[in-house]
C-alpha cells in the first residue's frame, strides 16, 4: 500500500494574527507554525493504515524553506519520507497550489508506483480555501470524497463517512481516491523522543516548482472583527439576588 500526505504550514491555531502594513500579508515576526488541524489528523490515518497494512508512506508541503519543520513533525509521527515543493515564502493560490502538487505526485507516482489514497485536510487553517485537495483529486481523474470523520478500507475500495444532521453520509469510491479529512476523524498521537530523532534522518525531497502566471489578484486582506465582549454589574450583596435568579430563568437554567 502506498500513501500520500499533503500539509501545509500555517500560523498556530489560536494565535493573534497581524497584517502588514499594506494589509496584503500576514506579519508572522511574533507567529509560532504548525500543520493545520485537519491535516493532522489525515497524517495520524496514513501511519496507522501503513502499520496495518504495511506499505510506503510520503508527506508533501509547498512552502518556504521553513516548512521542512512540518515535514519533520510528520515524519516524527511514523511518515517515511517527504516531499518539500520549496517557495519563496509568498502564498501561492490554489489553483497553483494544486498544480504543483498534482506534478509532485504523478513524478512520485512514475518512480514508485501509483498511491493508493492521497489525504488532504478539509482545508487549512489560514485560508479555508476548500479547494487544493479537490482540484488535485480532478486533475489526476481519481474520486475524491471531502468532510470526512470515518475511513474505512474494504479491499479495492475505501469507505467514506461524513457528519451530517441527524446521521451520516456514506460514499464507498473505488482505490486509488483522494479524501479530504476533518479534526475528529481520529485522535492523532504525540512524537516521541525516539520518533524525532529517527525523523532527523528520514529523507527529504527537494523541489523547486515553478509558479504559473497567477489568474488572481491578490487586494488586500482583512482580520474579521472578533465578537465582543460586554460585563454587566447586577448590583451588589443580597440587592443582586433576584437578578441573578432573573438572569438564571432568562437562560433556561431554572
Amino acid at each position: 500500500m502506498r500513501i500520500a500526505v499533503c500539509i501545509k504550514r500555517v500560523p498556530i491555531t489560536g494565535g493573534r494574527i497581524v497584517l502588514t502594513a499594506d494589509a496584503r500579508a500576514i506579519d508572522t515576526t511574533h507567529l509560532g507554525f504548525t500543520m493545520s488541524p485537519h491535516e493532522e489528523c489525515g497524517v495520524e490515518e496514513a501511519v496507522r493504515l501503513i502499520e496495518a497494512n504495511k506499505g510506503d508512506s510520503v508527506v508533501l508541503t509547498l512552502g518556504p524553506p521553513e516548512a521542512v519543520e512540518q515535514l519533520r513533525d510528520a515524519m516524527a509521527l511514523g511518515i517515511d519520507r517527504a516531499v518539500h515543493l520549496k517557495t519563496d515564502g509568498n502564498e501561492w493560490d490554489a489553483e497553483s497550489t494544486a498544480a504543483a502538487l498534482v506534478e509532485a505526485i504523478q513524478a512520485d507516482e512514475t518512480s514508485n508506483g501509483p498511491f493508493d489514497l492521497i489525504f488532504f485536510g478539509n482545508e487549512s487553517a489560514d485560508s479555508a480555501g476548500f479547494q487544493v485537495g479537490i482540484r488535485v483529486g480532478y486533475a489526476l481523474g481519481r474520486p475524491c470524497v471531502t468532510g470526512l470523520k470515518k475511513v474505512i478500507l474494504e479491499g479495492t475500495s475505501v469507505r467514506c463517512e461524513q457528519e451530517v444532521e441527524g446521521g451520516r453520509d456514506v460514499y464507498v469510491v473505488p482505490l486509488p481516491a483522494v479524501l479530504g479529512v476533518k479534526e475528529g476523524l481520529n485522535l492523532p498521537r504525540y512524537p516521541s523522543v525516539p520518533g524525532k530523532m529517527r525523523a532527523r534522518g528520514k529523507p527529504v525531497t527537494e523541489i523547486a516548482p515553478t509558479r504559473p502566471a497567477p489568474r488572481l489578484e491578490l487586494v488586500r486582506l482583512a482580520v474579521p472583527a472578533g465578537q465582543g465582549r460586554r460585563a454587566e454589574s447586577l448590583g451588589a450583596g443580597s440587592a443582586a439576588a433576584p437578578a441573578v435568579v432573573d438572569v438564571l430563568q432568562k437562560a433556561g437554567v431554572l
